[in-house]
């Protein structure tokens, strides 16, 4: 099997990307909003070599293991609501760690899926780790980063569905640059250090970025992200509604500040998801500058 790991920051809170290639065994059926099945399955591997680990990302309010659900070619199911991985592909996962404890979760993963079998069970089949590989940065070097541009335009594709919560159970259903990017700056804002804390408001947002999505890809989905136990001890599937696809984010007469966070946000995307539920497969994004 292939792995890559870059060398550790000493004592800077890292930002970790983990790109996984899988394969099954064998073709078996998964569920159509296949996040939720594998998200579990994480953690299942997770809690057989760290239950403190396992029980810190499912109980952490900051989304802290993002994940993008198997990315790849599927075959039909003859089960409802199912599509099928084929043991002829490969399938990626993509996973991003903003928690500040990410050593230890990237231990645990290491543990779990590169040192302890290559393996992820999900309920009706194994998946086979190919290739682990990973990278790391911190905010700090992210706005570094930022910096190095000059009026960038920022291209966003929306891979998995992402789903942006407005208000209560509200979602939006366009990557509309307000939701986006207020999105992605909580985020930031609650897992950076005190000094890199962004301050891009809403007024920002709207004055300074003009999103431009690509008709021909968008598309709008309905995710299953979680289920409960009703009180009547019954099982409830939650779902929650948002869009795929890709979109340009230009910059409009914004200050070198604004220009500079902006563009740092997009970047953080990549580790963080956009939206609500990146735990379970939905908001993942690639960003091109």
């Amino acid at each position: 099997m292939s792995q890559t790991t870059p060398t550790p920051t000493t004592g800077t809170h890292r930002l970790r990307r983990i790109t996984l290639t899988v394969r099954p065994t064998e073709t078996f059926p998964v569920p159509i909003s296949d996040g939720y099945s594998v998200y579990s399955a994480l953690l299942a591997a997770l809690n057989d070599v760290d239950a403190a680990v396992s029980e810190h990302i499912h109980d952490s309010p900051l989304g802290s293991l993002h994940s993008s659900g198997l990315l790849g070619v599927f075959g039909n199911s003859n089960r409802d609501y199912h599509k099928t991985v084929r043991s002829d592909r490969s399938y990626e996962l993509s996973l991003g760690i903003v928690d500040s404890r990410d050593d230890d979760i990237f231990q645990s993963l290491v543990s779990a899926l590169v040192l302890d079998g290559n393996e992820l069970e999900l309920t009706n089949g194994t998946l086979h780790v190919e290739i682990f590989e990973s990278e790391n940065t911190s905010h700090e070097a992210l706005l570094a980063q930022a910096s190095e541009y000059d009026n960038p335009s920022i291209e966003m594709e929306f891979r998995t569905p992402t789903c942006i919560e407005e208000a209560g159970d509200v979602t939006t259903m366009f990557p509309h640059r307000r939701a986006v990017f207020q999105s992605l700056c909580g985020k930031w804002n609650r897992t950076a250090p005190d000094e890199h804390e962004l301050a891009i408001d809403d007024e920002d947002v709207l004055a300074h970025i003009i999103e431009k999505p690509d008709a021909r890809a968008y598309d709008t989905h309905s995710v299953l992200v979680n289920r409960i136990r009703t009180e009547d001890d019954e099982s409830r599937a939650i779902f929650r509604q948002g869009f795929t696809g890709r979109c340009e984010y230009a910059l409009k007469d914004a200050s070198e500040s604004v220009q500079n966070a902006v563009v740092a946000l997009a970047l953080f995307g990549e580790y963080s998801g956009v939206g609500s539920a990146v735990a379970r497969g939905c908001g993942n994004v690639q960003v091109n500058l």
